[in-house]
């Protein structure tokens, strides 16, 4: 991931130094496990964990150096351990292991680290929408369906909207933690036939990853559902910034973005705010759902294993949950900072609307005093295209037109907006998230 949307915490994450100290702490566990089960002696395992490698660039670049000649990455690292801790202790390193058993377990562990500060962050996500929910649940606004005014609905409901659909994909991404919260250490083909079932048992309680069956590598199913969960969010949150995209437009003027003393909006036009996180927020989800079509295309591997999700997996899976928290953090800075113009909001209701939005609410009138619906429609269809041509307010068409024979009092039903926002709260219950 290119630094400018990795956040520091993610890269330490996945950086290779971790990598290595996570795949010798799973390669020490194993020889603890293989010591209490009296395959190798207690001294050797307690000398190997005595003399831990610390794991830094400089072991890094030892391992870069001996790949150069093994042409295998796991190979060099446990023969850069061995030399390190020493004979004969260090020969117990990788002892009835293969790559994938250590490789594949390491990996696991980062993953289920890594959801854990999406959890977090998503958590963060949905509980600022959820506050500015209840904030703005009484600012009325224009519902809008395909583009076009629709009935009004509120800052709030839209608001309140937003924080379900990530509370959704908060699910998923437990879900998706769980799934991949898994470890195998059973040999090459997964048949345990140099290593006894109950070093994978140990190995994995030590870790708080759960056994799982497996070929010689865990299957990949598990790693597409972490990208689906992170596909998933970045979607969640390009539609609340492709929504604030929308309300920024010059024409509509309803919300805007944060703007910072200093910022520049455009490098030619000093009076621009334009909607660049937002912008910025919608190419990311793009980049995310790019990432979970490569996972889905690592599940299909030849007979017990090939390597064809190696390659693709040393890039996808950090970027993705490096991308996914960046995206999400940035999402809740713009929840909590998003500028809110009600009189605007109200403006384009009530004025520049026409009042054209209130016509179901017209329709249910005239059918309420006697008229046929297909009439009715018809009557308040022509009147809104006499409003709409001669640009003046739907109401005052409606009052002059006889046909339409509504007492002032369902005339001003009609056009109440407090009436039709009358249940506005309800959805505020739908917020009590207890976790």
């Amino acid at each position: 991931m290119i630094p400018r949307y990795a956040p520091r915490d993610l890269v330490e994450m996945f950086s290779d130094v971790r990598r290595f100290d996570t795949m010798l702490e799973v390669e020490i566990l194993a020889a603890e496990a293989l010591s209490e089960l009296g395959v190798i002696p207690p001294s050797d395992a307690a000398a190997l964990r005595e003399r831990r490698p610390h794991i830094d660039e400089e072991f890094v670049r030892a391992v870069e150096e001996r790949e150069a000649v093994t042409q295998h990455d796991t190979a060099a690292f446990v023969d850069v351990v061995q030399e390190r801790v020493g004979m004969p202790e260090g020969a117990w390193i990788h002892y009835g292991l293969t790559s994938s058993d250590v490789v594949d377990t390491a990996l696991c562990v980062t993953l289920v680290r890594a959801m854990d500060v999406v959890i977090t962050e998503t958590r963060a996500l949905r509980d600022a929408l959820a506050e500015r929910a209840r904030d703005s649940i009484d600012l009325p606004i224009l519902g809008r369906t395909h583009g076009v005014h629709a009935e009004p609905t509120t800052y709030g409901t839209k608001f309140a909207l937003f924080a379900l659909q990530v509370d959704r994909d908060l699910e998923r991404a437990r879900r998706a933690r769980d799934t991949i919260a898994v470890g195998k250490l059973s040999g090459a083909v997964g048949t345990y036939s140099n290593i006894d079932p109950r070093v994978e048992e140990s190995v994995c309680r030590a870790l708080g990853l759960t056994p799982t069956p497996a070929t010689q590598v865990i299957a990949r199913d598990r790693h597409a559902e972490v990208l689906y969960a992170c596909a998933s969010l970045g979607t969640a949150v390009e539609q609340f910034a492709l929504e604030v995209r929308h309300l920024s437009r010059s024409e509509v003027g309803e919300a805007q973005e944060p703007f910072r003393p200093g910022q520049k909006g455009s490098s030619a036009m000093p009076h621009k705010r334009n909607p660049v996180l937002s912008e910025r927020l919608c190419g990311l989800a793009r980049v995310l759902r790019g990432y979970l079509q490569s996972g889905l295309d690592d599940v299909a591997l030849w007979h017990e294993r090939d390597i064809s999700h190696s390659s693709v997996e040393r890039i996808i899976l950090p970027d993705a949950l490096t991308l996914t928290v960046y995206v999400v953090r940035q999402a809740t800075a713009l929840a909590r900072g998003l500028v809110l113009f009600p009189e605007r909001a109200r403006e384009n209701l009530e004025v520049n609307s026409l009042g054209l939005v209130f016509s179901q609410s017209l329709l249910l009138a005239l059918v309420d005093a006697g008229h046929s619906r297909d009439d009715a429609y018809r009557l308040v269809q022509g009147a809104a295209a006499r409003a709409r041509e001669s640009r003046t307010p739907l109401r005052d068409v409606v009052t002059a037109d006889e046909t339409m024979d509504l007492s002032p009092e369902r005339l001003a039903s009609a056009f109440d907006v407090e009436r039709l926002l009358g249940h506005r709260r309800r959805i505020l219950s739908s917020l009590e998230f207890t976790s």
